[in-house]
């Protein structure tokens, strides 16, 4: 076996040894200017991957954190309005109980893992509000653009659409943890209020960090909402952003790892990077079309992550013991869709040639069955 084995799942990804390399400079204190200077040079750059002129904030967490920072800061705890939230899959469903933990009115708008979030299903549940005696509007609708579970791409610009045309004092909040930096998701020409996202997936990152871009009008919703917490609280986050620093320690390795992750991002340029992204994925379906068949909707298949559907009841684990010994990785389905589907991942700093390689050990595997 490989003392290396690739990572083809989707989080944590595979990270250049360059990346890993840039964790291991002296540390340095997280107030003095050398921080501030780090956290400038990181926050300029991280705007441009998340194409807006507005803030990004960081936080020492998983997404998961600015799942929590989204219900806290933009939805209020006693009001009718409440957040729509559309779940598609296992990473929506658990961003919708993380609105419900916090004590938010919660609506779900729900379909089948492999469905999309289509702009038809949100305009009824929107109509639905507004035709309801007595209902506020939603304040806030929870997309998640990119759905791990499935591997499905929700159709975020129509969806946005829908919402701006029947209920434009919604706050939009979006996750895009598995892809952001993979898949354009452009905040300031959306009109997003939140979008959010992970170090470890399409960022080609260590886990460890999340980021948040943040509209003015979202920051403006947290002042006068109450019980925001401290730690992903972002009337606090802004106050020290605008010093460029974080309320409390960050992850500094980490940042040194993302200061040199961006650079090297912007090198490659983004629109050539989501190219790249676009190409895996063809090749991947492709493969996948011949061998088994795909699990989401057509038209709606993931460019970072594919999700097959297992129909050989091919073992799984079995599979992944072979690609092991050839230092390769792969996921198993997630939650209910274990065993009934595999997922390979396409992102971050994978090449044409990884993807190609991997499969083509998985055909050996398949031969030898």
């Amino acid at each position: 076996m490989s003392d290396h084995v690739k990572l083809f799942i989707p989080g944590p990804v595979e990270v250049r040894r360059e990346i890993l390399e840039a964790q291991a400079q002296w540390m340095i204190g997280h107030r003095g200017k050398a921080a501030e200077a780090l956290f400038a040079r990181i926050q300029t750059k991280l705007r441009q991957v998340f194409f807006t002129r507005s803030r990004v904030y960081l936080s020492t967490s998983s997404g998961t954190g600015l799942w929590e920072a989204a219900a806290r800061n933009c939805v209020s705890d006693d009001s009718e309005g409440g957040v729509l939230a559309t779940v598609c899959g296992a990473f929506s469903e658990r961003w919708a109980e993380v609105f419900e933990r916090n004590g938010k009115a919660t609506t779900w708008l729900r379909v089948a893992e492999g469905e999309p979030i289509t702009p038809e299903l949100v305009r009824d549940a929107l109509l639905a509000r507004r035709n309801a005696p007595g209902r506020k509007p939603f304040e806030a609708i929870a997309i998640v653009h990119n759905e791990t579970s499935c591997g499905l791409t929700n159709p975020l610009a129509e969806i946005v659409a829908v919402v701006r045309e029947l209920s434009p004092d919604t706050l939009i909040l979006v996750d895009a943890v598995s892809s952001l930096g993979g898949i354009k998701v452009d905040f300031d020409g959306l009109g997003l209020d939140v979008l959010l996202t992970s170090s470890q997936k399409c960022l080609g990152l260590p886990p460890g960090l999340s980021f948040a871009a943040v509209s003015d009008r979202a920051l403006e919703k947290a002042r006068h909402v109450r019980n925001r917490g401290y730690y992903f609280d972002f009337v606090e986050l802004e106050k020290f952003l605008l010093k460029n620093h974080t309320p409390a320690t960050p992850a500094i390795s980490l940042m040194f790892a993302l200061d040199k992750q961006l650079d090297d991002i912007l090198t490659e340029g983004l629109e050539a990077r989501f190219a790249r992204h676009r190409r895996m994925a063809e090749i991947t379906r492709a493969w996948a079309r011949r061998q088994f068949d795909l699990f989401p909707r057509a038209g709606y298949e993931s460019d970072t992550v594919t999700c097959v559907k297992n129909t050989r009841n091919m073992d799984v684990g079995a599979l992944n013991r072979f690609l092991e010994n050839r230092g390769m990785h792969i996921s198993d389905g997630y939650g209910s869709l274990k065993g009934r589907t595999f997922r390979i991942a396409h992102m971050a700093d994978m090449t044409e040639h990884d993807i190609t390689a991997l499969l083509g050990a998985i055909d050996e595997f398949l031969a030898e069955a």
